[in-house]
């Protein structure tokens, strides 16, 4: 095969990806907590054909060599966990982390997930729950009669019942961070799992030691800025034709090659 037909298919691929993963970012872009990727990309093996520095002669040395490349490949997408913008609610249950850290969630099959999605409500138990009826981690069990949810930077959580003036304490959100959280695995539904990526979830209060505090009644934004994903939606488009256009002329020139020996 030409050598440029293989380069060029590799450049195809590689930016097909790029715009799946530009795709997903703006149809995320009004997703509660939603953090958005980028694809990385790497060259691939070089054929040396005259290694830089070998013995032109006695008293000479190549200065650059002979050095072909034979493409590009995607080695990952790199979630980037930059604050959105926070949006005000005024729900009671609603919950922005302002700052690092992770709420923790409870999925059906027992094992612990993660979420920046703080849109919270209360199942017919009485418990706090996500959008999906997963329960939040320590379980909180708001008492019937509450008139009143308050839910402290600190994560304490205070309902009022009969005294106004004597708020009862109910139970308190607990956060946790990763050493990497680029390394977390997306399962869909605004939550992560951990991996050995990741590393282990490490455990704190908000507001103290690092941690984001908890700002109730407003939710975290995504962090996608369209016009940027725009931008790089035409330059991916753009190389994305450029390398079909190197297909078609190295078609063309073995076109020539064909007709003409």
């Amino acid at each position: 095969m030409h050598k440029a037909l293989w380069v060029s298919k590799t450049g195809l691929e590689a930016q097909d990806i790029g715009l799946a993963t530009i795709s997903n970012n703006l149809a995320n872009a009004s997703t509660t907590g939603f953090k958005k990727e980028r694809a990385v990309f790497q060259d691939l093996i070089y054929q040396i054909q005259r290694q830089p520095g070998a013995q032109e002669s006695q008293n000479t040395q190549l200065p650059s060599g002979l050095q072909l490349g034979t493409g590009v490949r995607t080695v990952g997408t790199q979630k980037m966990f930059t604050q959105g913008d926070l949006k005000v609610t005024e729900q009671p249950l609603d919950v922005a982390i302002n700052g690092r850290g992770f709420m923790q969630v409870v999925l059906p099959d027992g094992n612990i997930s993660y979420t920046r999605d703080g849109t919270f409500h209360i199942n017919s138990d009485g418990e706090i729950v996500t959008a999906n009826g997963n329960l939040l981690e320590p379980g909180i069990t708001v008492p019937d009669q509450t008139t009143t949810i308050t839910i402290g930077k600190d994560g304490i959580v205070s309902a009022v019942l009969d005294d106004p003036a004597n708020p009862v304490e109910i139970g308190n959100i607990e956060i946790v961070d990763f050493i990497n959280p680029a390394g977390l695995q997306a399962i869909g539904n605004n939550l992560y799992l951990e991996t050995a990526a990741s590393g282990e979830p490490i455990a704190g209060v908000p507001s103290l030691d690092g941690f984001g505090s908890l700002i109730q009644g407003a939710l975290e934004g995504s962090n996608v800025t369209i016009v940027e994903e725009m931008v790089d939606m035409i330059a991916t488009q753009r190389a994305y034709e450029m390398n079909s256009k190197v297909v078609s002329s190295a078609d063309q020139m073995l076109g020539f090659i064909t007709s003409n020996l």
